[in-house]
């Protein structure tokens, strides 16, 4: 009896949460199902869930459920859908067909590059091969993939695993010309064909913590990519993995695009001449060694989008890149909760373009009158008014600003600003000179995040170390050992524009991975040695001629680079 309070008390605290916990709808207690595969955050599945359901009981008098499949990035997502058509096609291919399956039919029947059109005359299997997949309605089981970056609908489409929506016409219907144009300074904003069209737009910039650089005795705000290279920003920078990240993989490719642009708009050429293309190949380079040094100041690359705008709102690092709608979202979360806004976000001028992530519908769709349904949903000016719509307003979100950018350009009239969480944000005005070049970079969409992650991110402590003795010799005065160092520590000669769209893009492309592990090992432990090398430079403890011997000696026999301290400083 004694201690009968304390028992109460205690059954209290237990049962509480069970009496209060509001009554959940599962999968399966709808008339009706929609399987998707997403990266986007609760806020989106929440709003477009919520909207669609009421949209799809109003019309068809029917209940549905959603069953979101959060899987990870975009990289995550591919994976995961080439693995399984891989696998439902070979039952198709061995079962229904009576084919023998080999690696030939693996390699040939979601192979990109494999045109129908005009098919290769030495790989007639592989032809058939694909062609029995494209007239197939083998499946993953998932109905829509919503989310991620345009690079990877377009892969996706041209391997055969999305497939038309709905009809030309109809698309136009959605997407009026004077509502949403096919390309967008350069960028495609959907497939005529209407394989994939673009849900919502993105741009890509810099996040920062005014008191964090306050601590860091950093006066400006960083407004360009270039800033983020500051030696005082070492341990500081918050970044997203690039091969766990389409977006991130785009971000990184706005750096290197604008240096490509500004450089042949500097030598007064043609972006479209051949003459450019000697000016974008160096381009390249320097653009290279500005992601490098933005590495170098990295306290992490994460799996997680939204983690950097959450450390650096946090006061944990100083500054960060991120896509515009984590950044705004973020910073309107903390001004809510605590009426400060030390934290900001900002798009460099000219420093990106603006970009869509798109939704399209999969081969084999399960559900595919719905999966229909809700594409149109998203694309028509309904949904697209919940991307920006406050919480609240008409037609706007039921309980997240999602502070996102729609597609249709009338969105964004003045007479809307009441109801718009970023008021007087306009990507279409904003875009200003950016214009995106594909032929420069789109192929090298993988072969630049595979290049990050071998040269930046599995050396990053030998790199950061590096990096950090450099700027201690200059603290020190030894101006000279730091130059040296600098140059070892910038020669990035073995990832040169013709490497990566040859050698590396070519292994890249293989579908084994037997090379793709070899090269990454040998330019990952050719990095590290240069790194090391940089930071024994730095320190002192290294002669001039034992420079010129390790550098020749750890530079690989297919490039003949001159010696890193005999290089220009950038």
């Amino acid at each position: 009896m004694k201690n009968l309070p304390t028992i109460l008390i205690l059954a209290i605290i237990i049962l509480l949460p069970f009496v209060l916990r509001k009554k959940e709808t599962t999968v399966g207690q709808s008339d009706d199902t929609l399987v998707i595969i997403t990266p986007h955050d609760e806020g989106i599945r929440h709003e477009f869930e919520t909207a669609f359901s009421k949209k799809y009981e109003t019309e068809t008098g029917r209940s549905v459920d959603i069953d979101w499949r959060v899987i990870g990035g975009t990289s995550e997502i591919v994976r995961f859908v080439q693995s399984t058509y891989t696998h439902n096609f070979r039952h198709h291919w061995e079962h229904d067909l009576k084919r023998s399956w080999n690696p030939n039919v693996q390699n040939s029947f979601m192979n990109r590059k494999l045109n129908l059109a005009n098919p290769p005359t030495d790989n007639p299997e592989g032809v058939e091969a694909k062609t029995a997949f494209t007239l197939s309605n083998v499946t993953c089981g998932i109905d829509v993939f919503f989310g991620g970056g345009s690079y990877d609908f377009i892969q996706q489409a041209r391997a055969g695993t999305l497939v038309p929506f709905t009809t030309e016409e109809k698309l136009l219907e959605l997407f009026p010309p004077e509502e949403v144009p096919v390309k967008f300074s350069g960028e495609p904003f959907y497939d005529p064909s209407s394989v994939w069209a673009g849900a919502v737009l993105s741009q890509f910039g810099i996040i920062y913590n005014e008191v964090s650089l306050q601590r860091l005795g950093i006066e400006a705000t960083p407004a360009s990519w270039h800033d983020l290279t500051d030696p005082r920003y070492i341990g500081e920078i918050a970044l997203a993995d690039p091969t766990q990240s389409g977006s991130m993989t785009k971000a990184f490719e706005m750096i290197v695009q604008q240096q490509m642009l500004e450089d042949v708009r500097e030598a007064g050429l043609d972006t479209n001449s051949p003459e450019a293309m000697p000016i974008v190949a160096e381009a390249w380079m320097t653009a290279m060694q500005r992601i490098q040094l933005i590495s170098a100041n990295a306290r992490y690359f994460t799996d997680s989008s939204k983690k950097p705008s959450i450390d650096v709102s946090a006061g944990e690092c100083a500054a960060g890149m991120s896509i515009d709608f984590y950044g705004r979202f973020q910073a309107e979360t903390v001004e809510m909760r605590t009426g400060s806004k030390r934290f900001s976000y900002v798009t460099p001028a000219g420093g990106s373009t603006v970009s869509v992530d798109p939704i399209g519908l999969f081969r084999g769709a399960p559900n595919e009158e719905i999966a229909v349904k809700f594409i149109e949903f998203v694309l028509s000016r309904e949904g697209q008014k919940l991307w920006n719509w406050k919480p609240g307003t008409p037609e706007g979100t039921e309980k997240y600003a999602l502070r996102r950018s729609p597609m249709h350009r009338s969105l964004y009239a003045e007479e809307f600003d009441s109801y718009r969480s970023d008021a007087g944000h306009n990507p279409y005005d904003e875009a200003g000179m950016f214009v995106y070049h594909p032929a420069w970079t789109s192929r090298l969409f993988s072969p630049l995040r595979f290049i990050i992650k071998v040269a930046f991110i599995d050396p990053h402590k030998e790199l950061t170390s590096a990096w950090d003795a450099i700027q201690q010799a200059k603290t020190e005065g030894r101006r000279e050992a730091a130059t040296r160092a600098q140059l070892v520590l910038t020669n990035l000669d073995i990832l040169d524009y013709a490497s990566a769209s040859g050698r590396i893009s070519d292994i890249l492309n293989q579908r084994t991975k037997i090379s793709e592990v070899k090269l990454a090992r040998e330019l990952t432990v050719h990095f590290k040695q240069r790194y090391q090398l940089a930071q024994k430079i730095a320190e002192g403890r290294k002669s001039l001629i034992s420079i010129q011997r390790e550098h020749l000696k750890n530079t690989p026999q297919s490039k003949k680079a001159s010696p890193a301290i005999d290089l220009p400083i950038k």
